[in-house]
């Protein structure tokens, strides 16, 4: 790590604080431990923060389950709500299980879950370019697809899948100029935009889900607060036995959808 004096630190956590960082202090001792002894790479990435770019598009990386992820320029940054998905998931992992995380953004929820079962066949799929380059190096490259919702997954999956964790884009199209700054400007729109009433593309995921499912596979789906009751109906619409989750902590909200033996 560079020496970074407390002054100079100080003056680091200044510019973060007035450019609108909540947690400035946080910040700037992160970005200093980043650039290693490389000033001129700390001012890189201090000016990079400034200008309004995610944090984790900063450093490289986002934390989830408290292990480090690879994001992207542009790729959805995984969120810590995304932690109800995650313990709802883990109840059904176990060797052998075919595991599919679909919109898979960075892939993070899927390396995830590889992570707690290191035995289970994780498969991911999104359809944005840059997200397939980032989950590829964060999950093995041959399981990571690239299409549209399960128009890339290999059609042997079809029937097999334990666990479908889905954060599909729910945010209604005009909710998106009032999103923060470091979503609206710096994730692609597809991964944010989920039409009218943001659940455009849940329609489809949850309409094709069964067909996809083992008997007793279970589908989890995030959404918003607002939005659980109608993702909810969605799920019971296509014959799987829905639940609403909420977890306050984190601010977490999915329903879950199990497909019946």
């Amino acid at each position: 790590m560079p020496v970074v004096t407390t002054p100079a630190l100080d003056a680091l956590t200044t510019r973060l604080r007035a450019a609108g960082c909540v947690f400035a202090e946080e910040e700037a001792a992160l970005l200093v431990a980043e650039a290693g002894e490389d000033p001129a790479r700390l001012e890189r990435m201090v000016d990079a923060r400034v200008s309004g770019l995610p944090l984790e598009q900063v450093v490289g990386w986002a934390e989830l389950d408290g292990r480090r992820y690879a994001v992207a320029p542009g790729v959805f940054v995984p969120r810590r709500r995304s932690g109800l998905l995650l313990r709802l998931a883990t109840a059904r992992l176990a060797p052998g299980a075919v595991v599919v995380d679909l919109c898979c953004g960075s892939g993070a929820l899927g390396a995830a879950l590889l992570a707690r079962e290191p035995g289970i066949e994780v498969h991911a799929a999104d359809l944005d370019p840059a997200a397939v380059d980032c989950a590829r190096r964060n999950l093995p490259p041959e399981r990571v697809h690239a299409g549209d919702l399960f128009e890339a997954l290999p059609r042997s999956l079809r029937g097999r899948v334990a666990v479908l964790v889905a954060n599909a884009p729910y945010v209604p199209t005009a909710a998106i100029a009032s999103m923060p700054t470091e979503a609206r400007d710096h994730e692609h729109l597809v991964a944010l935009d989920g039409g009218t009433d943001g659940l455009d593309v849940q329609r489809r995921l949850v309409r094709e889900s069964p067909a996809w499912l083992a008997p007793d596979g279970l589908l989890l789906v995030e959404t918003g607060r607002d939005q659980a009751v109608r993702t909810a109906g969605l799920v019971s619409a296509a014959g799987l036995v829905a639940q609403v989750h909420h977890d306050e902590e984190i601010a977490g909200c999915a329903v879950s959808g199990r497909r019946p033996v």
